[in-house]
């Protein structure tokens, strides 16, 4: 049984919460899932508070309670879940034990949820309109035609642009960042006091991700909206919320204001988690990521004592081992832990040095060379434009970075040089070999085996009718000249002891792995033919942060063993940073810059690659960060491309017409680095850095 939190602990909380009554006040809370033989406990003793105005965010690991206990404030828990004990009371009035109707007056209308996945809250068949309209008309009482005015209104609000044609579509016309935008805008409708947002920005791109932060904030400030962050995200929570709680395997183990948390983490696992991110002021090779060894206990498997005990290198039996250890102070400001060795472990701080970064390669392995896309609608009369003269040379050994967002062409990139597409024109010469305009099914053998894809979705590459050794045996035999049975299953096991991985999940189905287990089975596939390049598409975007560092660790260690060339993409800065050599900026199909990573990162800027560092939200306490710029308008249409700079409808630093009208010059800033772009170099070296290091505060490794 875990320790129940004493009053003078609660006195802190509320402290923490602006010395006001708590507008949501979660005590003792227990949720159970109970099945025809057993019972499952999954949040066994919970309690936290949120203040009116305050935004609260709770972190943790996939599986630790933080949407069961959301689902549990909603009264959403199914047929089989259940609070069994303890209290949820908001705005004073009792949720537990309500009746169905007491909860429909207050679901929507007082309390509001912005779920991980939009279009699961979206009827497909249904308009945004009348979706949007059934709020106001169900809880404030509005006729339809001012339910239609509030809806185009608070469209207004989230900035999407011409509301009144937003409110005729359909969700399957709207990109992932509208369709999120719509799902907020909907929780809103009716004004509530207080919001539920379950991984609000997953999967979104930076720019898009900091606009809906923004937009909550604004909202929040308007209508005096809580918030409840619920997300994996430390440089989410770091950047919009007020107080953090650490949640694992069902129970609060700290609780303090964020910039104490980031500043002075105590327990153990709030120390992994923040090890577990790439820094943004680190360049590669300075820090490694360290990665929280095993996994989260499951319910029926919590150890003795400290649950996180079996995960923590300062584990002491006698002392950690044997009581539940109850939640309490550490310190001021109602900063609160459950562990009895945070002040030992305070003075105990670690520097973690990561190993010397890879020198920049002369010798070239792949090079692209004017590379145009073009996809055909209609029987050919509208062209989408995906790529244009994409231009890039990557060293043997050397690990690149392709970074920009959705529909920025990068996948359409990945896709053409391992050879699912052909390019409309250009080059793509791979040791000396052009690929270009040649599909897979008519490449070389060994051509084959020597280029490799990681995709984003290891769902979508694993048949989940077969074993997942299954894909890793078929490329042993078709590209990796094993015939033998024998001699394919030790290969087999090398692979599997390479990425991680124990040999009995070799026989196990997809849907019986992790998500960073299905990802090591596709590390291991790809490399299982000895490839010397390796093009990874978003391989841990969806990834706790403490799976994504040992994936990203693994990837790291096999690629310096083989000394493999790594084309790596991804929206998340931070950790192309951590990892590339080299690094490419692109837009709307078009490179706006290229150089050594540490030229990205420091002035001059194009400034788009200005806007993708702004955007980033960094957890990292030792860096500045200068105001957010908050990019306008909407990205151009790939079938109707501007003759001028792709950037320039939403370019906070536009010169003028030529903009709209010119394509701009390829600026020469060094001998690596260079920049597409009207403003002058002298102009574009003026720039202030987006980060800064040197911020004060004690820190933890």
């Amino acid at each position: 049984m875990n320790a129940i939190v004493d009053s003078g602990v609660l006195g802190n909380r509320r402290a923490a919460s602006s010395g006001s009554t708590p507008l949501l006040d979660i005590r003792d809370l227990r949720i159970e899932y109970r099945g025809r033989h057993e019972s499952v406990v999954a949040v066994p003793n919970l309690s936290l508070s949120i203040a009116p105005g305050e935004s609260y965010g709770l972190v943790g690991e996939s599986g630790c309670g933080k949407t069961t206990t959301a689902m549990a404030v909603m009264g959403h828990l199914g047929g089989i879940g259940l609070v069994t004990n303890g209290s949820i009371r908001f705005e004073g009035e009792e949720l537990v034990g309500a009746s169905p109707q007491k909860l429909r007056t207050i679901r929507g209308r007082r309390v509001a949820m912005v779920y991980q996945e939009p279009m699961s809250a979206l009827n497909p068949v249904k308009t945004i309109g009348s979706q949007l309209a059934e709020v106001p008309m169900r809880h404030l009482g509005s006729s339809r035609a001012r339910a239609r005015e509030l809806s185009a209104s608070m469209l207004e609000n989230v900035r999407l642009p011409d509301p009144l044609a937003m409110l005729k579509r359909f969700p399957h016309q709207l990109s992932g960042g509208q369709q999120q935008r719509i799902v907020i805008a909907m929780a809103l409708l009716a004004r509530p006091a207080l919001l539920l947002l379950d991984e609000p920005t997953t999967g979104l791109d930076v720019t898009v991700e900091a606009a809906i932060l923004d937009l909550i904030a604004d909202l929040r400030k308007q209508y005096g909206t809580s918030l409840l962050y619920i997300s994996h995200n430390l440089g989410l929570i770091a950047s919009a919320c007020d107080r953090v709680g650490i949640m694992y395997s069902g129970e609060m183990v700290e609780e303090a204001g964020t910039q104490t948390l980031f500043r002075q983490p105590r327990h153990p696992y709030s120390q992994g988690l923040l090890g577990c991110i790439p820094r943004i002021g680190s360049p590669k090779g300075v820090r490694a990521l360290s990665p929280i060894p095993g996994h989260l206990p499951l319910p029926t498997e919590r150890p003795a004592g400290c649950w996180f005990g079996p995960r923590c290198a300062h584990f002491q039996k006698d002392t950690c081992g044997g009581n539940a250890i109850a939640l309490a102070p550490a310190g001021g400001d109602g900063h609160l832990v459950r562990c009895v060795r945070w002040q030992d472990l305070t003075r105990e701080a670690v520097a973690v040095n990561g190993e010397a970064a890879l020198s920049v390669h002369d010798e070239t392995a792949l090079s692209v060379t004017g590379v145009s896309k073009q996809y055909l609608l209609n029987g050919g009369r509208r062209t989408v434009q995906a790529n244009e003269s994409v231009s890039f040379k990557v060293g043997k050994g050397e690990i690149m970075g392709l970074v920009g967002e959705s529909g920025c062409g990068k996948s359409s990139l990945a896709r053409m040089l391992v050879g699912l597409e052909g390019a409309s024109s250009g080059s793509i010469q791979y040791e000396g070999v052009e690929l270009a305009q040649v599909p897979a099914k008519k490449r070389s053998r060994d051509m084959l085996q020597s280029i490799q894809m990681v995709f984003q979705n290891p769902d979508s590459t694993l048949n989940p009718s077969h074993s997942v050794a299954s894909p890793i045996r078929r490329a042993l035999r078709k590209f990796g000249g094993y015939k033998d049975k024998a001699a394919i299953e030790k290969r087999l096991q090398e692979l599997l002891q390479l990425v991680r991985l124990p040999a009995e999940l070799a026989q196990r189905r997809p849907s019986q792995l992790s998500g960073g287990q299905k990802q090591r089975i596709a590390i291991a596939r790809a490399f299982a033919t000895n490839p010397s390049l390796i093009v990874a598409d978003e391989p841990v975007s969806a990834l706790d942060v403490s799976v994504q560092a040992a994936v990203i660790t693994l990837l790291l260690a096999i690629q310096k063993e083989q000394e493999n060339t790594l084309l790596f993409i991804s929206h998340d800065l931070a950790l192309v940073r951590h990892i590339a050599d080299r690094i490419v900026v692109m837009y709307l199909g078009r490179i706006m810059e290229k150089g050594l990573a540490e030229e990205i990162f420091a002035p001059p800027y194009h400034p788009y690659t200005e806007a993708l560092l702004s955007a980033v939200h960094s957890p990292d306490a030792s860096v500045k960060q200068q105001e957010r710029i908050r990019l306008t308008g909407e990205t151009p249409s790939p079938v109707n491309v501007p003759p001028g700079c792709r950037f320039a409808s939403r370019c906070h630093r536009k010169v003028g017409e030529i903009c709209d009208t010119v394509a701009p010059p390829v600026r020469q800033a060094s001998p690596t680095h260079e920049i597409a772009c009207h403003i002058s170099l002298e102009e574009l070296r003026t720039m202030h850095p987006v980060f800064q290091q040197g911020v004060t505060g004690e820190t933890h490794a």
